[in-house]
């Protein structure tokens, strides 16, 4: 083995250990942030100093990874969207007709104001995403456009003309229901899904066609 090998392997072996490491201190400022958020509710933004407290991290490993506030908060939303669409396209999966698919799509979402816990947190993240002028909610993909888009394949089997758009509208006002559930920490019933359900559903079917 030549020197250069060595050193190269030597040096991979640095750079992986450091990936390791540095994985683990962003999901750790990631669940830290979520948690004082959740203490802090709507009430107040929660600072840098209380986030890398819980994280049991220093000002310098947040500024290694964040270069903000707001950067943060925008990786906690893409981080929770992706969460959310991973459960989403699990409960999608055990539908085979499409419609049921949609509804469970809209379980799913709502889902987020069901549990108080879940509940708190869900809307304490929303309500410092308002902030947020960097990152993830500056521009596509929104955390409404890729739950959006795993509706795209049951409206085009429904017989969507433009299920992208249908996918989209309907994405943007079930989140909007979902933020009034929150605001006014109620749950959602089985009839507020039903009727959800169905106005996801009325560009694309008939009359009557999901009663």
């Amino acid at each position: 083995m030549s020197r250069s090998d060595v050193a190269d392997r030597i040096a991979q072996r640095a750079l992986a250990s450091r990936e390791a490491q540095y994985t683990t201190e962003v999901r750790a400022l990631l669940d830290a942030a979520r948690e004082v958020m959740r203490r802090c509710g709507t009430t107040s933004r929660p600072r840098v100093a209380d986030i890398v407290a819980v994280a049991g991290l220093s000002n310098e490993a947040f500024y290694r990874h964040f270069r903000s506030k707001d950067a943060l908060v925008a990786a906690i939303m893409e981080d929770g969207a992706g969460q959310l669409c991973g459960y989403l396209t699990h409960q999608m999966a055990k539908e085979p007709a499409p419609q049921d698919k949609v509804r469970r799509w809209v379980e799913g979402v709502l889902s987020q104001a069901m549990d108080e816990e879940t509940a708190a947190t869900t809307l304490a993240v929303m309500w410092n995403a308002g902030s947020v002028t960097e990152g993830f909610l500056a521009g596509p993909p929104s955390a409404t456009g890729m739950l959006a888009r795993l509706l795209h394949e049951s409206y085009a089997e429904l017989g969507s003309a433009d299920p992208e758009l249908d996918a989209s509208l309907a994405a943007h006002a079930t989140v909007g229901r979902l933020a009034d559930h929150l605001w006014r920490r109620e749950r959602p019933t089985a009839a507020d899904v039903d009727h959800i359900t169905r106005f996801c559903l009325r560009t694309v079917l008939t009359e009557g066609a999901y009663e």
